[in-house]
């Protein structure tokens, strides 16, 4: 707690753009300067022993690992955001109203309503990204019955419909089973004859009704729920699925078909732009004022050291001259005549 006020207060005495020059800049600076005399010391000593070779191995491998990872996360977050997931299915579970006893107490069989389901995209505020075409179907899975090859054409209606309930879109399309004459109906049937009866193959069809070809999601209302009407009360029906398929081109094809080729270039060009970027910074920081001022400033202080112990050396010099020549006659003689 006490070194969040202390933060606070520092950046409300110096201001945003001081804090951040004392506290960041002028420190970065400093490593960056101490780091380059430091490898220039060395490198004109020629002091190059195994161990000095293994630490700045060590450094350029870490460096150069953190680059090459940081361009792959970047490329992931870039395929992640960019690229929509290709595919979105759901089950559509029909429901009719059944038809009860006539005026005459029969029971009508059939259906009394259209087949009809509500379908929920997602519970989310969207699930289609905005500006990517989708092309949107549904699959009916249709017995072979003589119900359905009397039935003859049907339509097919979808509702999209957002959050708040308005419709955004809607579409109706027309759907039959695929013909097929008396003749190849019999040769398909014999041929197909022992999967039928062990049952690994089944006479039916599934029809594929595509409700939209470009559907692109809107930006204010996006689609959140689908209701799905079959208009046709005598239909059968095994199982139905709504389907909604992304169409890419362009870059998103080039990512999504060729994933290894796309992702080896994209992490090739964020390692260049980082390291570009990098030189970059580094130049800036190095030719910046507070650089130079402080390249100046350690000059300065370079300068007037040597200054200092030179005169410090010379008032030595000064002081053993003035010893020797106070020094006495008779003490030198006396120190000669000892010698003997």
């Amino acid at each position: 707690m006490s070194g969040i006020y202390s933060l606070v207060k520092g950046v409300w005495s110096l201001g945003p753009k001081e804090y951040l020059r004392q506290r960041l800049k002028l420190p970065l600076i400093k490593f960056i300067h101490d780091t380059v005399k430091l490898y220039k010391s060395r490198t004109r000593s020629g002091v190059n022993t195994i161990k000095e070779v293994l630490i700045r191995g060590a450094i350029i491998a870490l460096i150069t690992s953190i680059l090459v990872w940081l361009s792959i996360l970047m490329y992931m977050a870039f395929y992640y955001v960019y690229v929509p997931s290709v595919k979105h299915e759901r089950p559509v579970h029909l429901k009719f109203k059944p038809c009860g006893a006539t005026i005459n107490c029969n029971l009508e069989k059939g259906l009394c309503s259209f087949p009809a389901a509500h379908v929920q995209l997602t519970t989310r505020q969207q699930i289609l990204m905005m500006g990517q075409p989708y092309k949107i179907h549904l699959d009916l899975e249709m017995p072979e019955s003589p119900a359905n090859r009397d039935l003859g054409m049907f339509m097919v209606c979808v509702d999209f419909r957002a959050s708040d309930g308005k419709t955004v879109a809607n579409s109706c399309r027309s759907a039959m089973l695929h013909y097929r004459s008396t003749l190849i109906d019999s040769l398909y049937k014999i041929l197909f004859m022992p999967f039928f009866i062990f049952g690994s193959s089944e006479e039916k069809q599934v029809v594929h009704v595509e409700l939209f070809s470009d559907y692109e999601e809107s930006e204010y209302k996006p689609v959140t729920d689908i209701y799905v009407e079959v208009q046709s009360r005598h239909i059968e029906i095994y199982s139905s699925k709504f389907s909604v398929n992304a169409e890419f081109s362009g870059l998103r094809y080039v990512m999504f078909n060729w994933p290894v080729l796309s992702a080896a270039l994209g992490i090739t060009a964020n390692l260049f732009f980082i390291a570009l970027s990098c030189l970059i910074s580094w130049f800036q920081i190095i030719n910046s004022e507070e650089y130079l001022n402080y390249i100046d400033g350690e000059g300065s202080r370079i300068l007037e050291a040597f200054i200092d112990d030179d005169s410090d050396s010379s008032e030595e010099e000064n002081a053993a001259i003035r010893r020797r020549k106070n020094y006495p006659v008779e003490e030198v003689t006396k120190d000669v005549l000892d010698g003997f």
